[in-house]
């Protein structure tokens, strides 16, 4: 039985993959592969683990050469975008890579598709400009605001309304200039751009780490727009000047929890034997002092142990807190 469509099929209707071991009808994975790449994916994962397909599989499995094709074009444009000398063809309907090193001082870029030809500069990425500095060229409208080809003159009031929505709801990954939607409803703000894999921010659109929404950068997990700059600034300052009592305060709440928390949990644990019907048994079968030389003896060692815990972890906690806010969040209040 597949897993996928709960339908009975003869064994060699499961082919084999090599990235896993598991296994789904070849119609099951005909469909998934094809709505998988029409929507731009390449990292095709196993539709049961997040093993990611390899291509031998997928040219294995897809039937139509227009697929095919366009998953190499894919996986061709996604190994391309992550070298940092790649630049696009700007002319319409070219999208032509030329992959230049060294052109920095010399940015004259010519397009080396047969009947193109264009001319564009290496550093803006723009057709080629000898007579002015570099400038950010602004998008076409059809492509900043989907919605203006659908608005009638009559209705430009709504019509702005609907633009200013679905600009919200469109933007430009960081990397390859894909466009993304999102529904701007204050979810997840951290994105992965399905074309180049690139992790970037929805609010500011910069490349993220790990710690990106933990920095004092005005940017939320969760929202529909970053923190202004006095709220930012405000936000700063009282962690800077209200870091010492907060800390302590802390400490000093942890500190006691911890060293009297620890034993009178493993007593309470130690006396109630485990949970369920094994717990109720064991503790029946010991007589009342077995019991007390265990609750005691587990309770000796916690006051034993807990002070080692609390050490670490306040020895660990507060300088990690304190490189925090008197180092990544004073820089950034400096900039």
């Amino acid at each position: 039985e597949c897993p996928l469509c709960l339908l009975p099929q003869p064994l060699e209707a499961f082919p084999t993959l090599a990235s896993c071991t598991h296994r789904s009808c070849r119609a099951c994975l005909e469909q998934y592969l094809r709505i998988a790449v029409s929507e731009s994916r390449v990292q095709v994962a196993c539709p049961h683990c997040p093993a990611v397909l390899q291509p031998a599989d997928v040219h294995r499995l897809l039937a139509e050469p227009a697929l095919r094709d366009k998953y190499e074009e894919f996986l061709l444009r996604r190994l391309l975008v992550a070298d940092p000398g790649t630049r696009w063809c700007p002319a319409p309907n070219c999208s032509y890579a030329v992959i230049a090193y060294g052109c920095a001082e010399c940015p004259r870029l010519t397009c080396g598709r047969e009947g193109c030809g264009t001319e564009f500069c290496y550093h803006c990425r723009q057709p080629w400009h000898p007579d002015g500095p570099c400038a950010p060229a602004p998008l076409a409208a059809s492509l900043t605001n989907p919605a203006a080809q659908l608005v009638h003159p009559e209705d430009s009031v709504h019509g702005e309304t609907l633009a200013q929505a679905e600009a919200e709801d469109i933007k430009v990954c960081p990397r390859c200039s894909a466009f993304i939607m999102k529904i701007n409803d204050g979810s997840c703000n951290r994105m992965n751009c399905t074309v180049c894999g690139c992790l970037f921010c929805w609010l500011c659109l910069q490349e993220i780490s790990d710690v990106h929404f933990l920095s004092p950068s005005g940017c939320t997990f969760w929202g529909k727009r970053p923190w202004s700059r006095t709220r930012k600034i405000l936000w700063q300052l009282g962690m800077v000047l209200g870091a010492p009592m907060v800390i302590s305060l802390v400490a000093g709440i942890a500190v006691p929890v911890i060293t009297i928390g620890i034993p009178i949990y493993m007593g309470r644990k130690v006396l109630a034997g485990g949970p369920g019907v094994l717990g109720r048994s064991r503790r029946s079968s010991l007589s009342e002092c077995q019991q007390c030389l265990s609750v005691t003896s587990s309770v000796l060692l916690s006051l034993f142990v807990s002070p080692i815990i609390t050490a670490v972890t306040v020895g660990v906690g507060v300088p990690l807190m304190l490189t925090y806010v008197y180092g990544v969040v004073v820089l950034s209040l400096c900039r």
